[in-house]
């Protein structure tokens, strides 16, 4: 059961009214190379990322809500049929910096990040999943992290009576504590797929090629320089047919 109590986006700031906590991170690393395994019975060949909700790809919400909060630089981490996303972008986001980074083989989240974290250009880039809409202030999450020169800065988001998900643990001060398997909990706060990132972190790591982001990495640094913010805004994440369709009925009204 969830035991810790992280900031909240919106108090925390009001506390500290320090400006330089809004700084804002405009590099991101979008993971996009699920098979989408399990969305296979409604969406068939093609990237989970591509996945159309109300006739539009989903990963165009993810780009046009990230350009509108001021990131300018894309590292899109694909591999299962890259060449969808790769020419959807390019033809409807032709004017965006972009890169792509292709797997040639499953390298796990962890080596994902990695290989993408090599054609970043700034200290600290943002992360999210493809599949995964989670509507926070970047400018918060990216102050945040920056202000506690932190490692990584995972966006929490609260919830009630769920078993899809692990908990996170915090201690007062934001640090994380602890991570909790798959199990139902009455109320917590789950990893809300979005990451404010120091790059070297990973890249110095000495980690494999292929690793897992969660297991091999956030659960092995716990008490440390690990950070998270909750955030109680709206959260989608269309990996299983159930909340696919509700994406479908909530995406563009909540937008």
């Amino acid at each position: 059961t969830y035991t810790g109590k992280p900031y909240y986006a919106g108090p925390y700031y009001l506390r500290t009214g320090r400006s330089s906590v809004f700084r804002m991170i405009k590099e991101v690393i979008i993971l996009a190379g699920g098979l989408g395994t399990r969305l296979q019975s409604v969406v068939a060949d093609v990237p989970k990322c591509m996945a159309p909700v109300n006739g539009i790809p989903f990963i165009s919400y993810l780009i046009t809500y990230l350009q509108k909060q001021g990131v300018n630089r894309f590292i899109f981490s694909l591999g299962y049929k890259s060449e969808i996303v790769t020419a959807y972008t390019n033809t409807h986001f032709a004017a965006l910096e972009k890169i792509y980074v292709i797997e040639e083989e499953p390298l796990g989240t962890g080596g994902a990040i990695a290989a993408a974290c090599k054609r970043t250009i700034n200290e600290n880039v943002l992360v999210l999943n493809g599949d995964t809409f989670f509507d926070i202030d970047l400018s918060r999450l990216s102050g945040f992290h920056l202000l506690h020169k932190a490692t990584c800065t995972i966006a929490l988001k609260p919830m009630s009576h769920f078993s899809r998900y692990g908990a996170v643990d915090t201690d007062a001060k934001g640090i994380i504590t602890a991570f909790h398997e798959k199990q139902f909990c009455e109320s917590g706060f789950i990893n809300g797929g979005i990451y404010a990132l120091q790059s070297k972190t990973i890249l110095e790591a000495g980690l494999p090629e292929k690793f897992s982001f969660e297991k091999d990495f956030l659960e092995k640094n716990t008490g440390g320089k690990l950070y998270a913010i909750a955030f109680d805004d709206y959260f989608i994440d269309i990996g299983i047919p159930e909340d696919y369709e509700l994406a479908n009925h909530e995406l563009v009204s909540k937008l």
